[in-house]
Order: C-alpha cells, then sequence, then structure tokens
C-alpha cells in the first residue's frame, strides 16, 4: 500500500500570481525578497527544485541562490483558484475542494465588529465585556492592552485581512477552558457571517512582558464539499494530521491527530510518523513558524533562519521514505516579510514532488492548488476528485506504477 506525506511551508510564496493585483499584491514575492537580503544557505531545497520552482513562477532566478545542475524532484509552481488568499482556502483547495465563494470580512474602522455579535458573544460566554474590536497585529495587540485585559476579565477580540475573528486571553488569569469556551461560543455566532475562522490566541506573562503560547486553537467551518482527506478515509486509509492541519478542516476526515508546537517538533512528529509500521498513509504537516512568527510580524532574518533550519532536517526525512511512497512540499498562500502591513500576500506556491522512483521533472505552473490533490488521489488509489489535474503520470514513478498494477 503506498505512503503520501504532504509537508506545508506555510506561507512560503513564490510570487507570480497572475491576480495579484487584485488583492493589492502586485509585486509581492516572499522567498525572492528574503533571498535579495543575504545569501540563503538551503542546499537540500535547491537540490529538490525550489530555485526552479521559483524562477519558473516569476520567470527570473533568485538572487545569491544558484540553481542546482542537479535537480533531484518534480518541480514546478501553482497558482490559487480559490477567492482569498487564507489558510484554510489554500489547504482546501491542495486537498482538492477550491473555495470560490467569498468569506465574510470585516471594515477597517474602530470598531469593526457588528454591535449585535459583540453583544450576544458578551452575553453567551457570560463575560464583562471585550476590548480591542479593531483590526490589529496580534502581537501588538496584546502588549497595548493585556494588561488592561489582565485588570478588566474582559477578552480582547480583533481581526485582520483574513476572514478570522480572534480572542486572545491570559491562560491563566482568565483561564485557557474558558478562552477556548468562549471562542467554541463564537463559532457559532459567526456561522451566519460566515466567517472562515475564530483563533483562540491565549498568553501569558505580565506587566507588559506577554507571550503567546503553544495552545492556540483555530475553530473553522468545515470545507463545502468532500476533500481528499474524507475520500481517502472513507476508503479505509489512515490520515495523520500533524501541527494545526486539523483545526484547518474543522476535523473533518483529519484522522489521527498530532499536536506540536513550531517547526522542530513539527518536524520531530513528522519524522516519527515516516518511521512508522503504518501502510496506506496520508500525512499531512503545517509548519506554521513561517507564517505566524516570521511572515506576519515581518522578520525577514527569523524566516531565513527558519528555511535553513527546515532544509537542516529534510535529509533525515527523504532517509525514512520506502519505495512507493511520494511527499509533496508546498505552501498555502504568500506571507512576503518585506510588504506593507502583515497580512498574507496573493502569491503562487512551490509544488516539490520527491521521493523513491519520482523523476526530476518540470512540472510547469500548475492551473491549481488542487493538482497536488489530484495526484495524491492517484497516487493512493482512490477515484478522481472533483477538482485538479493529476501529474502523477508526468513524474514517471516506476514503483508507484507497479504497486497501481497490482491493484
Amino acid at each position: 500500500m503506498s505512503r503520501a506525506f504532504v509537508l506545508v511551508m506555510d506561507s512560503l510564496g513564490l510570487g507570480g500570481a497572475v491576480d495579484a493585483e487584485a488583492f493589492g499584491d502586485s509585486g509581492a514575492d516572499t522567498l525572492r525578497h528574503i533571498a535579495e537580503t543575504r545569501a540563503l544557505d538551503i542546499p537540500n531545497l535547491m537540490r529538490l527544485g525550489l530555485g526552479a520552482a521559483a524562477q519558473e513562477s516569476s520567470g527570473k532566478p533568485l538572487p545569491n541562490l544558484a540553481v542546482s545542475s542537479s535537480v533531484l524532484a518534480a518541480h514546478g509552481a501553482a497558482r490559487e483558484n480559490s477567492v482569498g488568499k487564507d489558510t484554510p482556502s489554500g489547504h482546501w483547495e491542495m486537498a482538492g475542494v477550491p473555495v470560490m465563494t467569498k468569506w465574510g470580512y470585516f471594515p477597517r474602522k474602530i470598531p469593526c465588529f457588528p454591535v449585535d455579535l459583540i453583544e450576544a458573544l458578551i452575553d453567551r460566554a457570560s463575560l464583562p465585556g471585550l476590548i480591542g474590536n479593531c483590526h490589529a497585529s496580534g502581537t501588538e495587540i496584546v502588549a497595548e492592552l493585556g494588561n488592561l485585559h489582565m485588570a478588566s476579565g474582559k477578552p480582547i477580540v480583533y481581526t485582520s485581512a483574513d476572514s478570522v475573528f480572534q480572542i486572545a486571553a491570559h491562560e491563566e488569569s482568565f483561564g485557557l477552558e474558558r478562552l477556548l469556551e468562549t471562542c467554541f461560543i463564537a463559532r457559532e455566532l459567526l456561522d451566519d457571517y460566515n466567517v472562515g475562522r475564530v483563533i483562540a490566541r491565549p498568553f501569558v506573562g505580565s506587566s507588559g512582558r506577554f507571550t503567546r503560547t503553544g495552545n492556540r486553537r483555530d475553530y473553522s467551518l468545515p470545507p463545502p464539499a468532500p476533500t481528499l482527506l474524507d475520500r481517502f478515509t472513507d476508503a479505509g486509509g489512515a490520515v495523520v494530521s500533524i501541527g494545526k492541519i486539523g483545526d484547518i478542516f474543522a476535523h473533518h476526515g483529519t484522522g489521527r491527530i498530532v499536536k506540536a508546537n513550531g517547526n522542530a517538533e513539527l518536524w520531530q512528529k513528522t519524522l516519527e510518523i515516516a518511521n512508522g509500521t503504518q501502510n496506506s498513509l496520508l500525512a499531512l504537516t503545517n509548519f506554521v513558524d513561517f507564517d505566524t512568527l516570521y511572515g506576519h510580524r515581518r522578520d525577514i532574518e527569523g524566516y531565513a533562519r527558519a528555511l535553513e533550519a527546515f532544509d537542516l532536517t529534510l535529509p533525515d526525512f527523504e532517509a525514512l521514505l520506502r519505495p512507493g511512497d511520494l511527499a509533496v512540499i508546498t505552501a498555502d498562500h504568500g506571507c512576503d516579510p518585506t510588504w506593507r502591513g502583515s497580512d498574507h500576500t496573493r502569491e503562487n506556491v512551490p509544488v516539490l514532488a520527491f521521493g523513491p522512483g519520482v523523476l526530476p521533472t518540470a512540472l510547469g505552473t500548475r492551473n491549481s492548488f488542487a493538482d497536488i490533490g489530484q495526484t495524491l488521489a492517484s497516487h493512493l488509489g482512490l477515484l478522481p476528485l472533483d477538482h485538479g489535474q493529476s501529474f502523477l503520470a508526468e513524474i514517471n514513478a516506476p514503483t508507484v506504477q507497479r504497486w497501481h498494477a497490482r491493484g
């Protein structure tokens, strides 16, 4: 039986989106703009074709990085069809379900949330009130309002350019379980607004020295149709969701949930799964630090170091792949740390497919993230998904083809 792994480098955009201007992101290019600041030491990603994929996406070679003369993976880029540039849209599309209807967003004004929504949340969650009620950076608004929150017991509510309603509260003075209960109530209230996610943002600390913890929780609307994860689960396969994958898919078809805090621990859990005995496996990992810690915070050097750390562990993962395995490195959107503001950026994403028997094939720029899901569906022996074009035949993996012949 076949195994498949999806490694999502959350926010590693490659520029080149044909509709970037419509999102105010014309010229955004996450990887390129990081590479312009200094030479990146990412030989393994380059060996798998990241440089070639970036050049395919934008038409220009990456600065300070020579494209490897011996690319060893199938490599290309993919454009997003979904109407948003948010986390659920990107993940759902790569799992075969583009999001073609608009999410609900909140206006850039103060207060930004409807009065009826705020009053209902205060009443149902028995809160003394709410503070914030604006568009904001999560770290900045916690630093600004953390002391007031602790003194008043009022949670901090805010949003961004994404379809999100975020609630920040102190784990000790307010209580983690109470925060999660409040977010659950907010999720029910926000269904009528078609808001993609309610995010719990717990933090600790005091006197302005606040730190967000790893107990974040996302309460997402479910995908509008069965995804690759649902199809594989229904076929009797084992899905393993590492990191925030379970939350992103609203726990539909997400199988075994493996929690991890930070890229290093996410890699550790991924390696454990790859080294396991489970066959007929689909494992997905979201490496969240690229986006949360560095993209949104516009930390260019931090993003560069995270890329290099990811690259160092990659050979350990490759060594665990078995004949018949297929792994894909990709992203869900961009988050250019050199860009104005602190929000995601509309960009193409990398598609690096590798494993025993996968030939180094130029995949070009795929017309949808859904090509990833369609390829994995074919690899795992599923019936075709409703969206996407498989590139399995293009990468000419003999071990995969022999498995299908036995089936």
